[in-house]
């Protein structure tokens, strides 16, 4: 749908999307008021109550009676890989505020066939790190596992290790190798929890989950890193043209 043709309620409710997932407005900040949003962004004082209305039914803005309508992510906001590849490389920081990863494995093994061929792995190894990543109020929001091709063993050995690594995997492959994650594929599907995805996220096995791979490739198209995700359900992923 072209800017144009898109009404103007959508066109800011799209702008202050992107301001969320991006952190620049953080859970609790005060979104513009009905009259602030009208002179912005030139609009009617009832298409920003809608504006309003419509962050509010996505679970993006909540509002007490007699206070101003403030940010809500805590527990709806799913931040896709594009979204946190986008943060990485223009902050330096991969997490929102408040949220944090901790990671549960990082070693060599043998990738699934269909890693392998992303990566172009000859050699039966991969590097493979999994994390589970929390909210601010210590609520598991998904887990996910990335493989990289087994020789930045070498050159960026703290993929093996089990720390975060400040600013994110793509800065630091980009600062050892020179090679910078520009783009992410991804392809995204309804699925049932294995046992698995379930402890990780503490739900019930069976539940409905996001299942997400990401392959994110470098200003040549070559792979970086593939990663698979899984997010519980009931919380929105917010799209960006």
């Amino acid at each position: 749908m072209s800017l144009e043709r898109t009404p103007p309620y959508l066109q800011v409710v799209a702008a202050l999307k992107a301001k969320i997932v991006s952190g620049e407005l953080k859970h609790g900040d005060t979104l513009p008021s009905v009259r602030d949003l009208a002179a912005q962004y030139e609009i009617s004082t009832a298409t920003a109550q809608k504006v309003h209305r419509t962050l509010k039914a996505e679970g993006l803005a909540e509002a007490k009676q007699g206070s101003a309508t403030t940010v809500s992510t805590r527990r709806t906001l799913h931040r896709t890989a594009a979204d946190r590849l986008e943060s990485a490389l223009s902050t330096g920081r991969i997490y929102a505020d408040g949220e944090y990863a901790v990671i549960t494995s990082a070693a060599l093994a043998e990738p699934p066939e269909w890693v392998a061929d992303l990566l172009g792995t000859e050699s039966g190894q991969a590097v493979r790190r999994e994390r589970v990543t929390h909210s601010a109020d210590d609520q598991p929001v998904s887990a996910s596992v990335s493989w990289f091709s087994a020789d930045l063993a070498e050159t960026v050995p703290a993929l093996l290790v089990r720390d975060r690594i400040i600013g994110g995997t793509p800065s630091a492959i980009e600062a050892a190798t020179g090679r910078r994650a520009v783009a992410t594929e991804e392809a995204t599907t309804a699925a049932a929890a294995t046992e698995d995805q379930a402890a990780l996220l503490g739900v019930a096995a069976g539940a409905p989950v996001l299942l997400s791979r990401n392959v994110y490739v470098d200003a040549q198209g070559d792979t970086i890193e593939v990663r698979e995700s899984v997010a519980p359900a009931g919380r929105w992923r917010v799209h960006r043209d």
